[in-house]
């Protein structure tokens, strides 16, 4: 009875979940309203699991111009694909999860193609071809 009792006790956050996808990568992504900012990937800071500043601000593209950085912390659980899939999957999971927390951002969000899936993969490889396209070296003699 006394466990019962402590699980309603405690107060729990409110979140809103979405969930993007880019190439084989799929991030789960949580908003946290009333935030200060944090964002946080796979439990580690944006900064530290980005290197490349293209791809830190790929994933915070949709935050940015719908001018809500500040306004919202950010959970994101990602996994599969690399780097840039993984950040494009971000855009698309906060993107989603920013229209699911206020409808009016949906137009401009829209606009920008964030809410839009990218279909491109990974082309299969041909048999007598070194990769997809690539043809063997032509020798003549």
């Amino acid at each position: 009875m006394a466990e019962k009792t402590t699980k309603k006790a405690v107060a729990k956050k409110v979140s809103i979940n979405a969930t993007g996808r880019r190439k084989q990568s799929i991030a789960r992504v949580r908003l946290f309203p009333n935030g200060k900012g944090t964002f946080m990937v796979n439990g580690v800071l944006l900064d530290d699991y980005f290197g490349l500043g293209t791809l830190r601000q790929i994933a915070s593209q949709a935050l940015t111009l719908t001018g809500t950085e500040l306004k919202y912390d950010v959970e994101v659980n990602v996994h599969g694909g690399g780097l840039t899939g993984q950040a494009g999957a971000i855009r698309h999971g906060i993107a989603r999860a920013l229209v699911k927390a206020d409808e009016s951002l949906k137009p401009e969000i829209k606009k920008a193609g964030f809410l839009t899936r990218d279909a491109r993969a990974k082309e299969r490889k041909k048999y007598g071809l070194k990769k997809a396209r690539k043809a063997p070296q032509f020798r003549k003699r």
